[in-house]
């Protein structure tokens, strides 16, 4: 949720800079994702000054441009080069200096910078108001009235606004701080209550005044509630002769400060009061209201509506819709209809305030995968008590800013008055749960400051009752929250002891082995990617893959979008979307690597599996002058098996499978379990996702790998003190021996003190014969116990020579 400070400060002047209202909200349980600053025109028309052409003439090297000399208020004229046709002398204008940064309506920004055009000296700019993001006109520059001073700074002439944008991370039970007014109510009380703040003569919170508000002589639309249980409360009002145009300036920053385009006054208004005090309030076009008459009905199931945005929808049976005597006009508390919208030719408006139940809402919402503001606020539940407000203070802006009339009374039809909720509270016990006693003054201080009516008997109960605002406040322990929040978390002492349990951690160790396996693959050039473990419907109805396929998918009941509508079955196509995604930002090589949790159906419940991701994909090194730029291929995915295999101390066999997204892969076993499968992405696949470059990819049951690593036994032994000793030999063997085969027999014949066999030279060619090759093996020698003799070092050697010579026909090359 994002609030206006200087809005904020209108409500509630706190003399706190940005920074200050942001900590002491964060510290009440507001807490602030962002604060950022926030100018009605980007750049606020920084380094751009009104300027007075005092010369013009012809630019003697290009037929359309011309010269000028600028006044802007400085000890000297400044010489401008101007393509504009109808620039000339004697006019105001917008200069923008050297070194002015300026934000185009259409396009990237630029600055302003000295320079020769066409051989003349330029020294600044004179601007269109596209140029400067003042609108889209770009037929010539801005010539301003004549009453413009010389030198005003361009931000003070079209009163740019300037304000901080308070970014809130609001919990969903918070819906007492849905709005300016909710959170100035706990800046305010904090600013007193709060222990290392408490602050004297804090003003009070200034709610616009609606004293003015007179209803007028007609009746009014009638409005019948039908589904009373979905609709505890409705309000309405009429006005009339209403001019529909754009917003004034101040309503439009108020708007455009927290993210909302301006859209016309009838509908800023409705807006504006919305985040102002947390009331939704909907405009319609009365003259479209059949019967004049508003009927607050359940929709009938398979009825068509067409929405705001033109699309046609089908209700069920449990939306709440506003109707009149013919057709649906809006579903209740989500989203407006297309025929009853506010239009340019709207003359009278019905203006409506309503409390609706926030189970209707929600589970309208979802089904319509409408998210509105209006929903956002409802389905958390709105006070019942700001309703006729809301309304009143709505109608009021609206006659002052399009001009209407109050025509009509009120109509309010709430038959059943909402109970407030009373709970009971021991002192005692409160401050036991602090952890601190806090005077029992200040409690209620806290307490009355936050809304809150308070029964004090003078004994340790107290009977708190809580506004119906705050439906979250059911019981003690929500009591004693309020009190501690705004008392302050971090004026509560650490006690002198504190208790605390052991805790085990398992063995193996999931945790351990996550960080051991991350800290190696980024050691390796890999990062790390987290994807959300929904996923698309798509996967599984377009691809249809044998192993993923939609029988085996967990699917969500009322997904959020068609694109987090199930749950994931594999790790390898959010891969490809991050892939593809880079690719597009020109980011081609990479080597990924994710910790995730598949999901299936597995008989009448459902299977969650953790597993490991990898993707390589581009180029083995990056691009430099020292290096052939190789892509990267299956051995590079091979690495990153094996690093998988040393850091678990497991020895991994492989065996050929096949899977319709590899175009060849191997399967990763161990000798009790297969683990997972590796190999290249199909193209086919590939190409579903937009890439055109070859992607190697392996899965791995990662619950698999934990058990297979525990099974692991490490032994150890004493490094040795002697020092080792190398022979080599140069031996003529057949060509279909390999040397997997020489090192077999070596250790077979020597097992005590061979420690090592290499491998460090082969021959094909003069001299050795047909069918012949030369290999130059070296031998390591060591004895842990003594120095080896060139006697115990000779005969060893003379051994392993006969073995090879006996089972391989080696012989030793002259």
């Amino acid at each position: 949720m994002k609030i206006s400070y200087k809005w904020l400060n209108e409500l509630f002047d706190s003399g706190l800079n940005p920074e200050k209202t942001s900590e002491i909200l964060t510290n009440t349980g507001l807490e602030v994702e962002g604060l950022d600053a926030f100018e009605s025109i980007p750049g606020g028309l920084e380094g751009l000054v009104i300027g007075e052409v005092k010369e013009k003439w012809q630019h003697p090297n290009a037929d359309r441009l011309s010269l000028t000399k600028v006044d802007v208020g400085g000890e000297e004229l400044l010489q401008i080069v101007c393509g504009a046709p109808n620039v000339d002398a004697g006019q105001k204008v917008v200069v923008a200096t050297v070194g002015a940064k300026l934000y185009p309506s259409e396009g990237e920004p630029f600055v302003i910078k000295k320079g020769k055009i066409r051989g003349e000296m330029s020294l600044g700019m004179i601007c269109a108001e596209d140029e400067i993001g003042l609108g889209q006109s770009h037929d010539g520059i801005m010539v301003l009235d004549a009453s413009a001073e010389v030198g005003t700074p361009a931000a003070s002439y079209f009163n740019i606004e300037n304000d901080h944008t308070i970014e809130i991370g609001l919990t969903p039970n918070r819906t007492d701080a849905i709005s300016h007014y909710g959170v100035a109510r706990d800046l305010r009380a904090s600013m007193i209550h709060t222990e290392d703040i408490r602050m004297s003569n804090v003003a009070p919170i200034s709610l616009p005044d609606v004293s003015a508000f007179s209803e007028g002589s007609e009746n009014g639309s009638a409005i019948d509630v039908v589904a009373l249980a979905a609709c505890p409360r409705y309000a309405g009002v009429n006005i009339s002769g209403v001019t529909v145009a754009d917003s004034p300036e101040w309503l439009q920053n108020r708007l455009k400060a927290i993210g909302l385009a301006p859209i016309n006054n009838i509908v800023d208004i409705t807006n504006y009061v919305m985040h102002e005090i947390g009331q939704p309030l909907h405009a319609f076009d009365r003259d479209q209201i059949a019967g004049d008459k508003v009927v607050v009905r359940m929709a009938t199931e398979g009825e068509k509506f067409v929405t705001l945005d033109g699309e046609e929808r089908e209700l069920s049976a449990e939306d709440l819709m506003i109707c009149d005597t013919e057709k649906p006009m809006c579903i209740a508390g989500v989203f407006g209809g297309e025929k009853s919208g506010i239009t340019e030719g709207t003359k009278n408006v019905f203006l409506e305030s309503a409390v609706f139940d926030a189970v209707h809402v929600r589970k309208t919402s979802k089904r319509h995968l409408l998210h509105t503001d209006a929903a956002y606020r409802f389905e958390r539940g709105v006070d019942p008590t700001t309703t006729i407000y809301a309304l009143q203070r709505a109608a009021l802006l609206i006659a002052e800013l399009a001009g209407g009339t109050i025509s009509s009374k009120v109509n309010d039809y709430y038959p059943v008055a909402m109970e407030q909720a009373t709970i009971e509270v021991d002192l005692n016990r409160a401050n036991k749960l602090i952890g601190k006693e806090i005077p029992r003054e200040r409690v209620i201080e806290i307490l009355k400051d936050l809304d809150f009516d308070v029964n004090d008997s003078g004994d340790s109960q107290i009977n708190v009752t809580a506004p119906l605002y705050r439906k979250d406040v059911t019981r003690e322990a929500d009591v004693v929250e309020e009190i501690l929040r705004i008392y302050g978390y971090n004026n509560i002492e650490l006690p002198e002891r504190l208790n605390s349990t052991l805790s085990y951690a398992p063995n193996p160790d999931p945790e351990k082995l996550v960080n051991k396996l991350s800290s190696a693959f980024v050691a390796r050039g890999m990062q790390e990617i987290m994807n959300n473990s929904l996923t698309k419907l798509s996967y599984t109805e377009v691809l249809d893959l044998p192993e993923l396929n939609a029988s085996t998918a967990v699917r969500m009941k009322n997904p959020l979008s068609q694109d987090l509508a199930q749950m994931r079955q594999t790790l390898l196509y959010q891969g490809l979307e991050v892939i593809s995604r880079n690719i597009n930002f020109r980011y081609t090589d990479q080597k990924l690597f994710e910790f995730g949790r598949v999901y299936h159906v597995d008989g009448e419940g459902t299977r969650e599996t953790p597993m490991l991701g990898i993707w390589i994909t581009g180029k083995k090194l990056p691009e430099s002058w020292n290096n052939s730029g190789d892509m990267v291929d299956f051995t590079d995915l091979r690495v990153a098996i094996d690093t998988l295999a040393a850091c678990t101390g497991l020895n991994f066999s492989h065996k050929a499978n096949e899977y319709d997204f590899f175009s060849g892969s191997l399967s990763i076993e161990t000798k009790k379990n297969k683990l997972g499968q590796f190999g290249a992405v199909s193209s086919a696949l590939l190409k579903k996702f937009d890439i055109d470059q070859p992607v190697y990819f392996a899965e791995i049951d990662f619950n698999g790998l934990l058990e297979a690593s525990a099974r692991v036994s490490v032994s150890f032994k004493e490094i040795s003190k002697y020092p080792a000793v190398r022979r080599d030999l140069s031996m003529v063997l057949d060509q279909g021996v390999t040397f997997d085969s020489i090192e077999k027999i070596a250790f077979h014949t020597e097992r005590k003190l061979l420690t090592e066999v290499d491998l460090f030279d082969v021959y094909e060619g003069k001299n050795i014969g047909a069918g012949k090759k030369s290999y130059a093996v070296s031998f390591t020698l060591q004895d842990p116990n003594s120095t080896l003799t060139d006697k115990k070092i000779d005969k060893t050697m003379q051994r392993i020579q006969e073995a090879l010579s006996k089972e391989l026909g080696a012989e030793l090359r002259s």
